[in-house]
């Protein structure tokens, strides 16, 4: 069971490497659709064009080839590659912290009324085949029943907390994520501080506001783009993580009620 575990997630780990690499295509087909370059060319006015009109319009069209243009391909791709994994993260998440993949109220009823019927062998079975957290809890237990039952519950324990530490390890990646966006949006904000005194150090007369605004545009975005992702991933982060944890200790105690009538179980009297 322990394989078939490792092999679902290395499954979800290729599902997710799928999802950012089809949505990095996306976005290259997009772009290369609709360069920057054409934006700015519909954006540009009419002959006749009512210049109120225009401008009004041309500060609707604009803003998301601005932020384009103002972090440039570099800050755009990480951050695109950073959401777009962060997506994906998600998905996976909440998809395996389901209740039926934790623990499955079929596998709970099934269980109990095989034990009721003292047909142990074909609980096990059922736990065994059962890819669930507290199937693979459940197996552990009564593979271990027949040496007794204190080394039963340690093994139930043992492996409830490495699924435990699975899913948390799958849960860190978003708050990495979470991390790591403000430290780039810093970064650039850094980086288009230092343009624009750059321009202020070179000039020999007063620059113009239109030559500090490329470092400024770049500082802002940057900042803005990276807290734009950092807080729904940490807040993802936290509300799927208080929600894994509630979930496995509901594991470890349907488990063990449901394990408590061998406790006086010495040895081989469980897979009958």
């Amino acid at each position: 069971m322990l394989g078939s575990s490792n092999a679902c997630g290395s499954k979800s780990w290729r599902s997710v490497a799928r999802l950012v690499i089809l949505s990095f295509i996306f976005v290259a087909v997009v772009a290369s659709a609709f360069p920057l370059s054409a934006w700015a060319q519909d954006a540009a006015p009419a002959p006749n064009a009512d210049p109120t009109a225009t401008a009004a319009a041309a500060d609707q069209e604009s803003v998301l080839s601005w932020a384009f243009e103002a972090m440039g391909w570099t800050y755009s791709l990480v951050f695109l590659a950073l959401s777009f994994t962060l997506v994906a993260l998600f998905v996976m998440n909440l998809l395996q912290g389901r209740r039926d993949n934790v623990v499955p109220v079929h596998l709970v009823e099934s269980f109990e009324s095989h034990l009721n019927e003292k047909r142990y062998q074909e609980a096990y079975e059922m736990a065994k085949n059962d890819e669930s957290v507290l199937g693979l809890v459940l197996s552990a237990g009564l593979e271990k029943l027949k040496i007794g039952y204190e080394q039963a519950i340690e093994a139930m324990q043992e492996v409830g907390e490495e699924e435990n530490m699975k899913m948390e390890h799958r849960l860190s990646y978003m708050a990495l994520i979470g991390t790591i966006s403000p430290m780039v949006g810093l970064f650039g904000t850094v980086h288009g501080m230092i343009a624009s005194f750059q321009v202020i150090a070179s000039a020999t007369t007063a620059p113009k506001p239109a030559e500090l605004a490329a470092g400024i545009s770049t500082a802002l975005f940057t900042t803005l783009v990276g807290l734009f992702i950092a807080i729904p991933a940490i807040s993802a982060y936290n509300i799927m993580k208080n929600r894994v944890a509630r979930l496995v200790l509901e594991v470890g105690i349907i488990s063990e009620s449901l394990m408590s009538r061998f406790q006086n179980v010495g040895g081989g009297g469980a897979k009958k």
